[in-house]
């Protein structure tokens, strides 16, 4: 019994140290690996500012007209309009009108050096001069101006006038005038000239038609008066010796169509240099647009504002396009009809 005993007392120790043994060559648990850090994320690219939108350029326009009357009328429209289409929103103007007064022009365009405008818009003769003399710096456009070499004091002018002054003319070939008495009244024999001798482009112009109409073999004598007071006077002494008279691209004339018609309707015809002063008194014009003209001083005005052109080296502009016209009225009671070609003024 005891060797029982002691046997199973072995075999239990035996059975303890193997247990041990087991548990020591066990392998140690395979710790999992610590989870990396995830990597911090580059920050995303901040998109780029959005730059502002550049901010409209905008501009002051001065506009001068010398008189209202419908030629000078139709030229500013046009500039405008040409202007509003051209630069929308952009520009502003400052219209003045100098009521026929070559002083007032000079007080408006000292106006707008002062005022700082950006361009002046000078409408007829004495508006432009005014603004050549107020500003050598800020850039003019003449429109309605019949010859900017007589009206600038410039000899032999060459067509670009070189400083800060630039526009269009309204000068009509005035060979082509002198012939369009000759179809209307061939047999007549004395043309008087009407005109304002305050106006030099007026003069300009009676002095470079007559040469052509004398040429045809008319007789012609120059009319002048220096203002609206004594128009009426000198008109009636140039219908009492005359068979025609002529009357230029005259701006005191334009002004004053109802005392030449007054005197001359129905009695002698009146030839003129453009289509408002016909359609006043006037039986037959070879004229322009104005409003056209307008237009194309307006055209000038952008590319001079937005820096496309050049003042200094911007020529003058001329119509290109001339359309002989009659006044329906005047010639039903003169018993005149027009020749082929001439179309009938149309009323305002």
């Amino acid at each position: 019994m005891k060797k029982i005993i002691a046997l199973l007392c072995a075999l239990t120790m035996v059975l303890a140290l193997a247990a041990c043994g087991s548990n020591a060559a066990a392998p140690a648990a395979t710790e999992a690996p610590a989870a990396e850090a995830p990597a911090e994320e580059a920050p995303a690219a901040e998109a780029p500012a959005e730059e502002a939108p550049a901010e409209t350029a905008t501009y002051k326009v001065g506009i001068s007209q010398l008189v209202t009357h419908v030629a000078l009328d139709a030229a500013t429209q046009g500039f405008q309009d040409a202007l509003n289409e051209l630069l929308p929103g952009q520009v502003e103007f400052d219209y003045q009108n100098a009521a026929n007064d070559p002083a007032t022009c000079s007080t408006i365009a000292n106006a707008f050096v002062s005022e700082g405008v950006d361009l002046i818009m000078a409408n007829a003769t004495p508006a432009l001069q005014a603004a050549a003399a107020a500003t050598a710096d800020i850039p003019i456009l003449g429109t309605s101006v019949t010859e900017y070499g007589v009206a600038l004091g410039i000899e032999n002018f060459s067509g670009t006038v070189g400083n800060n002054i630039s526009g269009t003319s309204d000068l009509a070939p005035l060979d082509q005038q002198a012939a369009m008495i000759k179809e209307w009244y061939p047999d007549a024999k004395t043309v008087g000239l009407l005109y304002c001798s305050n106006e030099p482009n007026s003069q300009y112009q009676v002095d470079t038609v007559q040469g052509f109409l004398e040429d045809l073999g008319y007789t012609c004598k120059q009319y002048s008066f220096s203002d609206s007071n004594d128009i009426a006077a000198v008109c009636q002494t140039a219908a009492d010796e005359s068979e025609v008279l002529y009357v230029p691209t005259d701006n005191t004339c334009a002004s004053n169509t109802g005392i030449i018609d007054n005197i001359c309707h129905g009695k002698i015809p009146v030839f003129c240099g453009e289509e408002g002063i016909c359609s006043g008194c006037g039986v037959a014009t070879l004229s322009i647009s104005y409003y056209d003209l307008g237009y194309a001083t307006g055209e000038m005005a952008a590319k001079i504002l937005t820096g496309e052109a050049d003042i200094t080296t911007t020529p003058i502009g001329y119509a290109a396009n001339f359309t002989p016209k009659y006044n329906e009225a005047i010639c039903a009671d003169l018993g005149v009809t027009a020749p082929e070609g001439y179309e009938a003024i149309t009323a305002e």
